[in-house]
């Protein structure tokens, strides 16, 4: 599904990654660990077509990932570190917006189905400007799985939840994932993962230093241990 042969990434004389191959199948559910840094999110945003690497191919479906490829963008739903929504409109509005950019036609069910999902219906005419910064992190999970798409990337997507948010943020990743969904998440909530996740890739000053699958009897001490043997050498 997913499949990035020797991604190296250099801005300036800086090398953010190097030599990074990982191949994802589909349906899986994959976290990605690291410390500050490390080199996650750069690769994410390569996978996503966001930014272009230095060197090395990303391919998706067995396809080579090229620019303008709107079909195979169209497979990818992407949350980063910023949300892509417009403050002064509300979530049906930007919803609205993006079901246009994806030619979803009649997306009106879909958009009431989502606004509900993540509890925003008393607010769904409301500008985001008035919105806390969960609100806005739940709309803009809403906007990244709007289209269904086969391909779901999230970078840090706990950021501003709270509990209740991200116990039911757990229960949305489980549920796609169940429908076959490739999920990949870039995250430092260790308590997250454990539950949603078949494989954890660890990296370390842009390399990768440990693709790992998780097994049904993984603990959260497991997982913990793990990261720190990497990244602490502990």
């Amino acid at each position: 599904m997913i499949e990035t042969r020797q991604i190296t990434k250099a801005m300036g004389e800086k090398l953010i990654l190097k030599d990074v191959s990982v191949t994802i199948g589909k349906g899986e559910s994959v976290a990605v660990l690291g410390p500050n840094g490390a080199g996650k999110s750069t690769w994410l945003k390569i996978v996503a077509g966001l930014i272009r690497p230095t060197s090395g191919t990303v391919a998706i479906n067995g396809m080579p990932k090229k620019k303008d490829n709107y079909s195979a963008q169209a497979l990818i739903g992407y949350l980063g570190h910023q949300s892509f929504l417009y403050d002064q409109f509300s979530p049906v509005e930007n919803l609205k917006y993006y079901a246009k950019l994806y030619g979803m036609k009649k997306p009106e069910k879909r958009i009431d189905e989502l606004i509900e999902r993540i509890n925003l219906q008393y607010f769904k005419h409301e500008p985001l400007r008035s919105f806390s910064r969960g609100m806005v992190q739940r709309t803009a999970i809403a906007r990244a799985i709007l289209h269904e798409p086969q391909i779901l990337l999230l970078d840090e997507p706990h950021t501003g939840l709270d509990q209740q948010s991200k116990s039911w943020f757990r229960d949305m990743i489980a549920s796609v994932h169940q429908e076959g969904v490739t999920v990949v998440m870039v995250t430092h909530e260790f308590d997250q993962l454990v539950d949603v996740s078949d494989r954890v890739l660890i990296f370390k000053n842009g390399h990768l230093t440990e693709d790992q699958v998780l097994r049904g009897s993984v603990t959260l001490s497991g997982v913990k241990s793990l990261y720190d043997r990497q990244v602490l050498g502990s």
